[in-house]
Order: structure tokens, then C-alpha cells, then sequence
């Protein structure tokens, strides 16, 4: 995978961001689609709130529905590009606060400040020692009763596929992936990272890792992705860790923007 460095020149200079990163979204039926149909009923226990942290906020993909569910939003992300665009997206939202870190670090959030900590489609492409890093300021930074929810890499899981995707000839890398027949290694999801992992790094950071949902991701159905959610150990919402496989995340998102997008959503 990239380094931060890498990543940062990769977002800064060596992608198209006309369309606000909605193109990411185009499997659901939509940005609005995908919000509605795979995030909001994921989360809706812990929103609306009073300060919601987005980790990696892009070019405010996800930022444009938590500003509504929260008093304050506090956004964070590695390139001084996306900071601004949000800044001149949301000049309007009063409660909007926006940071640019390193890649890694969250000084510049206070401690025991956060009710709900929030990353999708972004941290998948970090690897164990990034995650570890936001976990270990997580268990300061999130209230005592706060929560997280994070998408991350799974694709850890499959240590021996990826190696024989990777040693597939190019030319038919792409169309096996795409068929489903090869572990995804075109997605760039961070290779150190299982959900397991990520649940013993939470451990160590002090909080308790509760559900998480392993997904699949648009082509095929390896559970590449996951879905975790935590909160610090002893919160009203600390208990034993439920994980659950949904290799039908991809139907989902089929059923999505084939039966209700093109009528319910604006395109």
C-alpha cells in the first residue's frame, strides 16, 4: 500500500475531484442512496448527537449529512485541498470546525470531547500501524459513553489469495477480479489489516470493540471490508463483541440503485 506520503501526492495531484468523490458511490445509485440504504440504518442508534469527529472527510461526501445529526462537526483529513473545499462547501454550517493532520494524528481534537467518531470509504486504505494510531488517541479523545464506527480493510484475511491475485498476469487480473474469481487487489485496501487485528488493537487502546460486519465491496464477494464499531471499555455501550460476515453488501447495493435509486433518489 502507499505510504502517507504517497497518498497525499496520489489525492492531492493524481485525482479528478469534480465530482466530489459522488463517483464512489455510483454502484449504490448515488451518494443520497448510499447515505440512506447503507450508513444511516448502520448508525442511526448514536445520531443525531452533540460532536461527531469524521476521520479522512474528502470533499465532504459524508460530512454534508453529519453536520445535520450533531451540535458540532469536527472534520479532519491529510490534504489542505479537501480541508478547504469542505471550509468553502459547508461556509454556510455554523457548527462545522476543519483540521488537516498528518495522516495519523488528532492533536488538534480535545480529550473526552467526542460522542461519536466517524470514517467510511477512506481508512481502507490505511494500514495497521495508521489505524492503531487513531485507535490509541480514540480512547482518550471519545467521551465515556462515546462510540465509533469505522470502515476498514479485511482483505488481511486472505493472506494466500492475494498473493496468487498478485501473481496472476495482469492482463487478467482485472476481469477475474471483477468476476468475483480473485481476491480484489485492484481496490488497494491495506493488506496488514484484518478485523480481528483491529479489534485487539482497540483492546489495547482501551476501548471495547462491539460489532463488526464483514463486508464485501462491489466486485465479488470476499469480505474484503469491514464495518467496526467501539466505544471506551465500561460505556453504557461496551459489551461482548457480536461479528457477523455480509458477503451480500454488494446485492444490497444492486437492489439499491436498481429498484429504488433511478425513482426515490435525484441522480
Amino acid at each position: 500500500m502507499p505510504s502517507i506520503e504517497e497518498n497525499r501526492a496520489l489525492w492531492t495531484t493524481g485525482w479528478d475531484w469534480s465530482q466530489e468523490g459522488d463517483e464512489w458511490s455510483s454502484w449504490w445509485g448515488g451518494t443520497q442512496a448510499m447515505w440512506l440504504g447503507a450508513l444511516l440504518p448502520r448508525i442511526h442508534s448514536f445520531v443525531p448527537t452533540g460532536t461527531i469527529l469524521e476521520v479522512g472527510a474528502g470533499y465532504g461526501r459524508w460530512s454534508q449529512y453529519l453536520k445535520d445529526l450533531c451540535e458540532r462537526l469536527v472534520l479532519v483529513d491529510l490534504l489542505e485541498s479537501c480541508v478547504e473545499h469542505c471550509r468553502q462547501r459547508f461556509s454556510a454550517a455554523s457548527n462545522v470546525e476543519y483540521h488537516v493532520n498528518d495522516g495519523r494524528s488528532l492533536d488538534a481534537v480535545a480529550d473526552r470531547s467526542v460522542d461519536f467518531a466517524f470514517s467510511f470509504d477512506s481508512l481502507v486504505h490505511a494500514e495497521a500501524e495508521v489505524l492503531g494510531a487513531y485507535l490509541d488517541q480514540l480512547g482518550r479523545k471519545l467521551k465515556p459513553d462515546g462510540v465509533g464506527f469505522f470502515h476498514h480493510s479485511n482483505i488481511g484475511s486472505y493472506r494466500t489469495l492475494t498473493a496468487l491475485a498478485r501473481l496472476t498476469p495482469a492482463p487478467l487480473r482485472r476481469p477475474l477480479a471483477w468476476r468475483g474469481v480473485l481476491v480484489n487487489v485492484l481496490a488497494s485496501r491495506a493488506e496488514s489489516v484484518t478485523a480481528e487485528l483491529f479489534a485487539t488493537q482497540c483492546e489495547a487502546a482501551g476501548l471495547a470493540c462491539i460489532g463488526q460486519e464483514k463486508i464485501s465491496w462491489q466486485r465479488g464477494n470476499y469480505l474484503i471490508d469491514a464495518l467496526s464499531m467501539f466505544t471506551p471499555k465500561g460505556s453504557r455501550w461496551d459489551r461482548p463483541r457480536v461479528v457477523m460476515s455480509n458477503p451480500r453488501f454488494r446485492s444490497e447495493a444492486t437492489r439499491m440503485a436498481t429498484l429504488y435509486a433511478r425513482t426515490s433518489f435525484p441522480t
